[in-house]
């Protein structure tokens, strides 16, 4: 898959925009920087400098080296170039969200109240909702996406699956806007159970999909060995 660096530019220019921050910052931050807020938006974590104004960035740059990377060692390589737009999509929208926590470090240090628990819902609500909305784009592959034995070894189960997780995260997304805005009470303990009864869901619905499908083939190593 090719790289158009006229989508990489928003990438590069987030990254680079962090690292800026960072450098613009550490003459005046504290030696100690909040690194971690907790599900109710208080801190509840301070590290050194270079922790809290450098971990982000780099971590942010790795995740973007990483998913360039990934397409070429794929053996599903083949795929990529039919979501192409939605695996860029996705890209960014995963930089963003760093960039976007990346922020409330700073707003932070420059004496501003961040409501991290409104800021932090919305954010990773408006993540799902994006992912959710490109689930049914993403083709077979081994490391994007619903990746079950059953996914794997049937395409029916695949596209079955991604559009039913579109769904559940576009409708998990909704949900984490909405408690964020609420600033709901339960929104923390309710919405990590609801995510975890979502990715349930999809496993067993990936299952059933394929225990009726006519285009089952075994997966890497579902063959037996020849070996004695």
């Amino acid at each position: 898959m090719r790289l158009d660096w006229r989508s990489e530019l928003p990438m590069l220019l987030m990254i680079a925009g962090m690292f800026a921050m960072a450098a613009l910052s550490w003459p005046s931050a504290p030696d100690m920087v909040p690194v971690h807020w907790n599900l109710t938006g208080e801190v509840d974590r301070f590290g050194g400098k270079a922790e809290g104004l450098l971990v982000l960035p780099l971590a942010a740059s790795g995740i973007y080296v990483l998913m360039i990377a990934l397409p070429r060692i794929d053996p599903g390589r083949a795929n990529y170039p039919r979501f192409a737009g939605a695996y860029t999509a996705i890209r960014i929208s995963a930089v963003a969200l760093m960039a976007v926590f990346y922020s409330l470090t700073h707003l932070w240090i420059r004496g501003h109240q961040v409501e991290a628990a409104t800021a932090a819902p919305v954010a990773v609500g408006g993540f799902f909702v994006v992912l959710g909305s490109l689930l049914r784009r993403v083709k077979p592959n081994w490391f994007v996406g619903i990746r079950t034995p059953w996914t794997l070894s049937s395409r029916k189960s695949w596209s079955k699956t991604h559009e039913a997780g579109g769904w559940v995260f576009v409708a998990l997304g909704i949900g984490l806007i909405a408690a964020g805005v609420l600033r709901a009470g339960w929104a923390s303990t309710g919405m990590v159970a609801a995510l975890l009864a979502g990715v349930v869901f999809l496993v067993v619905y990936s299952y059933l999909v394929w225990r009726g499908a006519d285009d089952k083939v075994p997966p890497a190593g579902g063959l037996p060995s020849d070996d004695r």
